[in-house]
């Protein structure tokens, strides 16, 4: 699963999240940050405000969290997620001895490689770069 550390990396990048059901996330505050939540229409659900979007915790009475800006959670994209942002760049995915790598296609063509030992995160580290480049460009 993708860490909390790449999710962050992402947004600083410049990916933005518009949540949606099945979108995962976490709660970066001490003692929470274990805790992945789903968005769905019976637990978590997003409530659209002029003031900006809140999660929503529905029908959460065993604690005390009933929703919490939008901005103060952290996406963590899913494998399916990451590899459509990364759209025609995607070449290919391999599988490793010991993990995984991502070979998208570079803005000088070229074929890159980005490894890791999970394959979202190999995913997350080949679309931080796609950003980083597009950013800088």
């Amino acid at each position: 699963m993708l860490t909390i550390e790449l999710a962050r990396r992402l947004t600083d990048a410049g990916l933005t999240w518009e949540p949606v059901s099945g979108d995962r996330f976490v709660v970066p505050v001490t003692g929470m940050e274990e805790e992945v939540f789903v968005i769905s229409e019976i637990t978590v659900d997003v409530h659209h405000f002029s003031t900006g979007d809140v999660i929503g915790f529905n029908g959460t009475t065993e604690w005390a969290l009933d929703s919490v800006e939008q901005d103060k959670v952290v996406w963590l994209p899913r494998e399916d997620q990451l590899r459509d942002l990364l759209g025609d760049a995607f070449v290919a995915l391999e599988q490793l001895e010991g993990g995984y790598a991502v070979s998208v296609l570079a803005g000088s063509g070229a074929v890159e490689r980005h490894v890791d030992i999970d394959v979202e995160r190999a995913y997350a580290r080949a679309l931080i770069a796609r950003l980083e480049a597009a950013g800088a460009a």
